[in-house]
């Protein structure tokens, strides 16, 4: 096991990180920008070191100034948590060039699986379902004779695209050249490659993950899904788990398919891979993360498994000491992304010093979070500033308990998502189960502040 690993990132889930290396006996080094001096994993940590400006290009992002600390500090390890270098092939690369273990797959993994079209590529000569789509698009002629034969609505989507980025929806020809274009121009600006493909738009649909857990010795485990369809734009507001719409032989099915993704390009980690369910319960490979999600907590409470530690452990060499055979769904859990933005004036972040936090307590309540009373939330990065967490024996006791878990939740001197969450929760589609991925989008065109 290592003895002291650096965690290059920031906020709640860089202290998540540094909690479970404090419960393994591991120290931690922590690396921090001039504008988080006072953040909090910047004190949990054993070592701590500025690595530049505010900017996350100046580092967060500083490939060199995080490896030059690890090497410094004797760090045998480093965790990239999610966002910033956590699906980055070159930082994972030259942490091995290095010496560092990258608590992550390998480099080629992330390269195989951040590039959308040879995903599709790997998953079609494996088995698992994809949506109906084109190769990449070479030109304006190859753009209209693919999407005639796939079909509209369609969607034009950057092969290095992520977080709802580099993608645009098309519903006819006429708007399919600007879409093609803006999605292209996106996709360059945010990850440095242009390259789009198309993909048959399906809808409705609901956007349903299977966390995997896969050692170095070929043991490949699947927990219980993940319902991830409560979005804005792509980006993800509430997660729960199990999701009302899967059945246990549509279990089955799921996690046969992502047991079989990952074998396919010889996954080890902690990974997600994430599907499409239609309305017949047909479902379509959509994309790989090959890293820790933001809601991985939902999964942890249904399965009384520390998603973290075992990240950890595997990256260390340790073999999974259980199968499938020995999970079970530990009741029904719900998260709640809590961001600084006012959701009632679009999304508009918020930035500023916390004047007052309380954070809600009880049996199966856990709030994920970096802030502390007297913090101010930077203007520089993402906008979450906590995940509200509750677990349940039933998905209508966990929305009881979630909905008074929000009511105690304070915090007061920024904006945030907390009152927005107590109208999703009490949405006739979210009460049924019934949402899927543009129930909120259809909401707001009609008018709904949610």
């Amino acid at each position: 096991m290592f003895t002291k690993l650096l965690v290059a990132n920031r906020g709640e889930i860089a202290v998540r990180i540094i909690r479970a290396c404090k419960e393994m006996g591991i120290l931690t080094v922590a690396v921090f920008s001039e504008a988080d001096r006072e953040a909090l994993h910047v004190s949990l940590a054993d070592e701590s070191y500025c690595i530049g400006p505010a900017a996350a290009k100046d580092s967060y992002l500083n490939m060199e100034a995080i490896l030059s600390v690890a090497m410094h500090s004797g760090a045998q390890a480093v965790h990239p948590g999610y966002g910033f270098l956590s699906e980055n092939a070159r930082f994972a690369a030259l942490c091995r060039s290095c010496g560092l273990v990258f608590v992550g797959p390998s480099p080629e993994v992330i390269s195989l699986m951040g590039d959308k079209d040879e995903a599709r590529r790997a998953m079609q000569k494996a088995g698992v379902p994809v949506t109906p789509g084109s190769d990449l698009i070479q030109g304006p002629e190859q753009l209209l004779s693919e999407a005639r034969r796939i079909g509209f609505p369609l969607l034009v989507k950057a092969r290095a695209g992520g977080g709802g980025r580099g993608i645009r929806r098309v519903e006819d020809e006429q708007g399919l050249l600007s879409a093609y274009e803006a999605a292209s121009a996106e996709a360059r600006a945010a990850f440095g490659d242009g390259e789009v493909y198309l993909e048959k738009y399906l809808r409705p649909v609901k956007h349903i993950e299977v966390q995997l857990l896969c050692d170095g010795k070929g043991h490949v485990c699947c927990l219980p899904e993940r319902e991830c369809s409560m979005q804005r734009r792509s980006q993800k507001l509430l997660e729960e788990s199990p999701s009302p719409a899967v059945d246990a032989a549509l279990r089955r099915r799921l996690m046969d398919a992502a047991r079989t993704a990952a074998r396919a390009c010889g996954y080890t980690g902690v990974g997600t891979v994430e599907f499409l369910l239609d309305e017949k319960k047909n479902f379509y490979f959509m994309e790989m993360n090959t890293r820790l999600q933001v809601e991985h907590p939902v999964t942890e409470t249904v399965t009384g498994l520390d998603l973290v530690k075992w990240q950890i452990r595997i990256a260390a060499g340790v073999p999974l000491d259980f199968s499938e055979s020995d999970i079970s769904l530990l009741g029904h859990a719900i998260e709640c992304r809590i961001n600084a933005e006012n959701p009632f004036k679009g999304f508009l972040p918020s930035s500023g010093a916390i004047s007052l936090l309380h954070i809600p307590g009880g049996p199966s309540v856990r709030f994920d979070t970096a802030v502390y009373q007297g913090y101010v939330v930077p203007p520089y990065y993402d906008s979450m500033i906590g995940k509200l967490i509750v677990g349940a024996m039933t998905r209508e006791e966990a929305v009881r308990k979630m909905q008074a878990a929000l009511c105690e939740l304070v915090i007061e001197g920024v904006e945030h998502t907390g009152e927005m969450h107590m109208e999703l929760l009490a949405l006739p589609e979210f009460v049924s189960g019934s949402y899927d991925t543009g129930t909120l989008d259809r909401l707001q065109g009609n008018g709904s502040p949610t």
